[in-house]
């Protein structure tokens, strides 16, 4: 059984809401009472998303942005807060993989891809809601690394690179802002069962079989358990939770 929050009153904003963690996360966010703004670039998928939530009955706010333009986050984070008149809580999720490459071939492009999305994208996210937590003198912010951010793997540098970067955005701006109210995590999934790896199975770029293999707990993960740890960072109960790089991994990195 999974525990239940009260966020009643307060605000979420999810970024890669459209589908998996994103979208896990930000219904649990409305299943616990909060108003949440779901923030994804596939606009189909996003709209499709914010029906189900409203037609649930929840409170949410679709806003369709590529995190990789600080200009678009930037409105993204104003308009949560204008429509609900605060911020209390964010997931920065939004993320992409890459296919494998040999480090001495792979190209510049596809480096400043992954990092534009999946590192910048987190800093512009997590610099505005800042901007409007640090006014309040709370706020729980959740960034998205990866098992990817803790170890290394052939094929992987680039992306690896962007999420080592998010754990030192995250425990930097932590020990800055905890003296300020607000509490700065980031969650470390590992093969999560989502649309993103389930293309990548398609592709070729993943063997489920190892996939799940390689986790102690012999299955891919869910994205409602990202959710759920994504909710305890940001709930009272993590309260003296400052700065942490959490695995939710099924024991990836425990071996």
């Amino acid at each position: 059984m999974n525990p239940t929050y009260d966020f009643t009153g307060q605000v979420a904003l999810v970024t890669g809401a459209g589908a998996g963690m994103g979208l896990a996360t930000a219904r649990a966010f409305a299943e616990a009472g909060a108003a949440v703004a779901l923030t994804d670039i596939d606009e189909a998928a996003l709209n499709a998303a914010v029906k189900d939530l409203t037609d649930a009955g929840h409170r949410v706010l679709a806003l369709t942005c590529d995190v990789s333009d600080e200009d678009q986050v930037a409105a993204a984070v104003d308009r949560t807060v204008e429509t609900f008149g605060r911020l209390d809580m964010a997931y920065n999720n939004a993320g992409i993989q890459i296919p494998p490459s040999d480090a001495a071939e792979e190209p510049a492009a596809r480096f400043d891809r992954v990092n534009a999305i999946n590192l910048r994208g987190v800093w512009a996210c997590m610099k505005h809601e800042l901007r409007h937590m640090r006014d309040r003198g709370s706020g729980a912010i959740v960034n998205c690394s990866s098992l990817g951010g803790l170890v290394g793997l052939p094929g992987r540098a680039s992306y690896h690179a962007s999420k080592h970067g998010v754990i030192g955005l995250t425990t930097s701006a932590a020990l800055e802002y905890a003296p300020r109210g607000i509490r700065i995590n980031a969650v470390c999934p590992g093969t999560i069962d989502t649309p993103m790896v389930s293309g990548m199975i398609a592709k070729g770029e993943l063997d489920r079989a190892d996939a799940e293999a390689n986790q102690p707990i012999n299955r891919l993960g869910t994205a409602e358990e990202i959710a759920q740890a994504v909710l305890w960072l940001c709930s009272p109960g993590a309260g003296f939770v400052i700065g942490v790089a959490l695995p939710v991994d099924g024991g990836y990195v425990a071996r």
